[in-house]
Parts: structure tokens; sequence; C-alpha cells
């Protein structure tokens, strides 16, 4: 049987993001891990969590959340370093 962890790590996504898609999508984490694993396996995958992360910053600044704002920053700048090194480079 695989756990969370194992799930996680197939999936190219942290335990953050996961959190950030589970809070977005307002599903529990493992259907949001399940969720963001496919999204990450389409051509625009990244693009999409990107924009989760960014509506969730922006959820958590206008609720006045700036703790939580400034996590999710963090959790976008770490998806993005992480992903644009795996990226292809542009012809």
């Amino acid at each position: 049987m695989l756990t969370f962890e194992d799930c996680l790590g197939l999936s190219q996504l942290t335990e953050a993001e996961v959190a950030a898609i589970s809070e977005h999508e307002h599903l529990p984490l493992l259907p949001a891990l399940e969720f963001g694993a496919y999204l990450m396996r389409g051509p625009d995958g990244q693009v999409l969590v990107q924009h989760i992360l960014i509506e969730d910053i922006r959820a958590a600044q206008e609720r006045g959340d700036l703790v939580h704002a400034a996590r999710l920053k963090q959790t976008l700048r770490h998806f993005i370093e992480e992903h644009a090194a795996k990226r292809p480079p542009a012809s």
C-alpha cells in the first residue's frame, strides 16, 4: 500500500504545494495531492500550479493573513526555482 509520502514523492510537489492546492480547491490533502499530480503531468501543469499559489497568496492578503501569505510566497518561490531547473530550454 502506498503512503501519502510515497505519493508525494511521485507527484513532483512538496507538502506545502499540496497544502496550497488543498486550500485553493477546498479538498482534503490526499485528493489535492492526486489533483496536483494530475496537473503536473499536463503540458501547462507548472503554470496552473503557479496560478493556484498566486491566487492563494492574494486571498490570504485580502483577508489580512500576512503570515500565511508570506509562507505561500516562499512556497511559490521554491516551486518556481525547483521547476525552472527541470524545464527544457526555450527554442
